[in-house]
């Protein structure tokens, strides 16, 4: 059973799977081997540093469409022009107002895809002509809307308002039962971050990848960005593991933001090796993922099992 939608239709693929650009994960040989594989692979790049990105791309050798990720906040017009340089055929722009970085995807001939959290910012993803629309639901690992939508009646919310435009749905997909979910709430596919960290190709410390294993509990907050000294807009909280540093500042942000020694105490845990080197960024289908493939046999992998949960869904009792 082929699942052919409007996304892979538009970018030319065989599975209407995307992995999500996670900073620290999702390098150039994950994006070569989820493209190679069917799927479309998005190169974590965050701010755009071109030093990362100039390591990375040798190593994007796909033959198939590819992208390249973007943290909108953090970006600036000088960094996007030069990733632009290697002419990637989709740009993502997630987590803030996109506006002005619209006109250089467009003059570069790339597919614009705009992730939004809320349906404010879908209604701007619309105005903006977006190619493809990602709906993230609060399930999501890693940064989301603080007020934002669980994915289940949050996608199906944005595919009313985008009308013909592809959304992919995000949050809490781990397998291919979720990737189905997706497409019966209208979705043109699915974007995968949590699953796709646990691959060979991840670029995530091993000491990561083996709390995602073992994994099944998540939490959202900014206690981590706080204690970590990092820059996120207010407006975006985490989903991650358990962590020591949660235990100790939990429902105590502000007491933390204020307190000089929550950060100093955070870099001489790390120091000491006693936390891991990152947070360990995780949606709430962490419960599901017990292994750790290829990404080049998981792509196919998903989309057999989001066929065969389709059409079981489509018998009669």
């Amino acid at each position: 059973m082929t699942l052919s939608t409007a996304f892979t239709s538009l970018l030319g693929l065989r599975h209407p799977i995307a992995s999500a650009p996670m900073g620290g994960s999702a390098g150039g040989a994950l994006v070569t081997a989820v493209s190679r594989a069917g799927g479309l692979g998005l190169l974590g790049s965050g701010d755009g540093d071109p030093a990362w990105l100039a390591r990375e791309m040798v190593l994007v050798d796909t033959g198939r469409p590819w992208g390249v990720g973007f943290l909108t906040w953090a970006l600036d017009e000088a960094k996007l022009d030069h990733a632009l340089t290697y002419r990637p055929p989709a740009v993502m722009l997630s987590f803030g107002d996109p506006g002005r970085f619209v006109a250089a995807v467009r003059s570069a001939g790339a597919t614009l895809i705009l992730q939004v959290t809320d349906l404010a910012e879908a209604r701007r993803a619309v105005d903006l002509g977006a190619d493809v629309i990602v709906a993230q639901g609060t399930e999501a690992g890693g940064h989301g809307a603080r007020h934002g939508r669980s994915t289940l009646p949050f996608v199906p919310a944005v595919v009313d308002l985008a009308g013909p435009i592809p959304v992919l749905a995000a949050g809490g997909i781990s397998d291919g039962r979720g990737i189905a979910a997706a497409l019966a709430l209208g979705a043109a596919g699915a974007l995968l971050g949590t699953r796709f960290q646990a691959t060979t190709e991840s670029l995530a410390d091993p000491a990561v990848v083996k709390a995602i294993l073992a994994g099944s509990e998540t939490e959202r907050g900014s206690v981590l960005d706080i204690v970590r000294g990092s820059h996120w807009p207010s407006a975006y909280t985490a989903r991650t593991l358990a962590h020591p540093h949660l235990d100790r500042w939990r429902d105590r942000e502000r007491e933390a933001a204020a307190d000089p020694r929550a950060r100093q105490d955070y870099q001489d845990d790390l120091a000491r090796g006693t936390i891991p080197p990152q947070p360990v960024w995780a949606g709430e289908g962490v419960g599901l993922i017990h292994d750790l493939p290829s990404a080049t046999d998981l792509v196919p992998a998903l989309a057999e099992q989001a066929a065969q949960a389709l059409a079981r869904a489509g018998r009669r009792p």
